[in-house]
């Protein structure tokens, strides 16, 4: 069972890291549209690639700080601050994304594998939220820095995100001759940060008790 929880984890997670429009979700949306599914599979197919050695990276990073009470409260801190800032950017602030258009998205002749390997190598994002969210998830007992459990969130979070991928490209498949889509993503992202926002406050809140 905790095997496959950690499988999930490194799944859910990756899919709450892609469901705002980003440059790699975009691009897999456009390239679909405008050159067929297979090609966007095969940049997909590269982005994941990357995506699991970063995820990786930043858990054996993350094991490492778990290892440090004294700096991981610090970092919650920090990281509820941030959480808190986006939270409020993406439920009131933020641009309604529907009706907007993919016709900026960054476009290349070469190899569309290649393609999302370079793009998800620059995008760097990935590092520190897994580090955030993996040792918040092992703070309240939810996740083990084992090697065998870290093989399974990479594992996860690469077939997450290219869940996430083919979904955006399926997505604006659909919606491609219509002028927006029915829902605004970005109150789903301040919903899904004012949940992680308000779990870190009850966890630092016991702790100080």
């Amino acid at each position: 069972m905790e095997f496959f929880l950690h499988f999930l984890f490194g799944f859910t997670v990756a899919v709450i890291g892609l469901l705002i429009p980003g440059l790699l979700n975009m691009t897999a949306a456009k390239i679909s549209m405008n050159e067929g599914r297979r090609n966007a599979l095969l940049f997909s197919l590269g982005v994941i690639t990357i995506v699991a050695f970063q995820t990786w990276i930043a858990l054996l990073f993350a094991r490492f700080l778990d290892q440090r009470p004294d700096l991981i409260g610090i970092l919650q801190k920090i990281a509820l601050g941030i959480f808190i800032c986006i939270t409020v950017y993406f439920l009131f602030l933020a641009k309604d994304p529907r009706g907007q258009n993919t016709d900026g998205v960054h476009k290349s002749k070469k190899r569309r594998f290649f393609l999302g390997l370079f793009l998800s190598t620059i995008n760097l994002f990935p590092l520190p939220f897994w580090v955030y969210m993996s040792i918040t998830f092992s703070a309240f007992g939810w996740f083990d820095f084992t090697k065998s459990f870290i093989a399974l969130c990479v594992i996860g979070s690469a077939l997450g995100t290219l869940g996430m991928l083919v979904l955006y490209a399926q997505f604006f498949n659909h919606f491609k001759n219509k002028k927006k889509v029915p829902f605004n993503v970005n109150h789903i992202i301040g919903g899904i940060t004012a949940a992680i926002s308000v779990a870190t406050v009850i966890k630092i809140i016991n702790d100080s008790l």
